[in-house]
């Protein structure tokens, strides 16, 4: 866990939140008030965010006592506890939602991650991320696919040199592209690997010709294709298949022979799994 980005993500997010009180507390509740609250499940699925959760209601207030049950990556099943935490009820209050909000949105992607990597055993294809995420919650939506046993692609811009369709276009072409960003390494001295999309047996013949990559993104290829790029590239490049792969045929794309298949849907278009803190 990144500490530093953590705590400036809960930061804002109790700002966003709270404004100047949460008025409905404020005036229902005498101060000083204690109580308890337990994290129900009450779907079926990989539980994650826990972790973060203790976070939430240590920087909300360091002295809410948390008794953790079950941990992230751990199969839950509707009634198990998750945790019970005491204290405060204003604080327990204050971060209810947020800390729901989070943990059900990153459960149900490790949910859906976990089973997408189990449908894949007997294969020697990973299933990664993409950097189709919601804006401020990348850190935690790929967080989630770590813990569901998924892999994460490059964190965003920085982190890897990835030449798309667009850049091939407004560089030139696929050997100025290449050329170009090895160059750049060179000047800067950045240790990044370069990986590359085509989008035909031709782009990708232009590719190996050329080398000079790490990694080669065979984006939207029928599966009668892409098990004849996997075999024209022959173990001389790691292999990434991507482009309207889904749950239901994940597993004929890694029965072709890639060493990745990325998936936006892990993260874009997931359904949160049912959690909810009540107090008791």
């Amino acid at each position: 866990m990144d500490k530093k980005l953590i705590d400036l993500f809960i930061k804002n997010a109790i700002a966003e939140d709270v404004g100047d009180g949460d008025h409905t507390s404020l005036s229902t509740i005498p101060q000083g008030t204690q109580g308890k609250a337990k994290l129900i499940v009450k779907e079926k699925g990989i539980l994650a965010g826990v972790e973060l959760a203790l976070e939430i209601f240590n920087q909300i207030d360091p002295t809410l006592e948390v008794t953790t049950f079950l941990h992230d990556g751990q199969e839950v099943n509707v009634g198990d506890i998750a945790f019970n935490v005491q204290g405060s009820t204003h604080a327990i209050l204050l971060a209810e939602r947020l800390v729901l909000n989070c943990m059900q949105r990153m459960s149900g992607i490790a949910t859906k991650t976990n089973r997408i990597v189990k449908s894949l055993a007997g294969y020697n294809t990973k299933v990664l991320d993409t950097r189709k995420t919601t804006p401020g919650l990348r850190y935690l939506e790929k967080w989630a696919v770590r813990i569901g046993g998924g892999v994460n692609h490059r964190i965003g811009l920085y982190d890897m040199i990835l030449i798309k369709d667009n850049h091939v276009d407004y560089a030139g072409g696929i050997a100025n592209a290449i050329h170009q960003a090895n160059a750049y390494l060179k000047d800067t001295g950045k240790q990044l690997q370069i990986e590359i999309e085509v989008r035909n047996i031709q782009e990708l013949e232009e590719v190996l010709a050329i080398g000079k990559v790490d990694r080669i993104m065979l984006d939207n290829f029928e599966l009668h294709l892409l098990k004849q790029a996997v075999a024209l590239i022959n173990g001389k490049f790691i292999t990434e298949a991507s482009g309207g792969i889904v749950e239901e045929n994940v597993a004929e794309y890694a029965a072709c022979g890639v060493d990745y298949i990325s998936m936006g849907a892990l993260t874009h278009s997931v359904k949160s799994l049912d959690l909810s803190l009540k107090a008791f």
